[in-house]
């Protein structure tokens, strides 16, 4: 059974908006596509590989039901994770000092935070 088209055309202004948001962010990415969990293509009434815009097609994934992402030739998320590895990697490297006097009380010693 499909879904209404009120439902649908919601779907599509949000797929719109999200691929706008994605290639003004992304300028040398390629969009193709829209995961979505099987669950919400199937209530949807939609069918993978379905056009959604113009050069936009379906794609079923294991992704959180209610959500979408949008899908490109480009890599995201790769300069977060070699700061988070540099972050990592100067700090294993230092040594903390121990305070020369910690006052007792209920929360014990103060917490030294490592310089940056």
């Amino acid at each position: 059974m499909p879904a209404d088209t009120a439902r649908i055309a919601k779907l599509l202004k949000l797929v719109a908006q999200g691929v706008a948001a994605h290639d003004r962010e992304n300028p040398d990415h390629h969009t193709w596509g829209v995961g979505m969990a099987w669950f919400d293509i199937e209530r949807l009434g939609l069918e993978e590989g379905e056009e959604l815009l113009p050069g936009i097609v379906l794609q079923g994934d294991g992704g959180m039901t209610g959500q979408f992402r949008i899908l490109c030739d480009g890599q995201h998320g790769e300069g977060a994770e070699e700061a988070e590895e540099e972050i990592i990697q100067a700090v294993s490297t230092q040594e903390l000092a121990e305070p020369a006097h910690a006052p007792a009380g209920p929360g014990g010693p103060p917490r030294v935070e490592p310089p940056l």
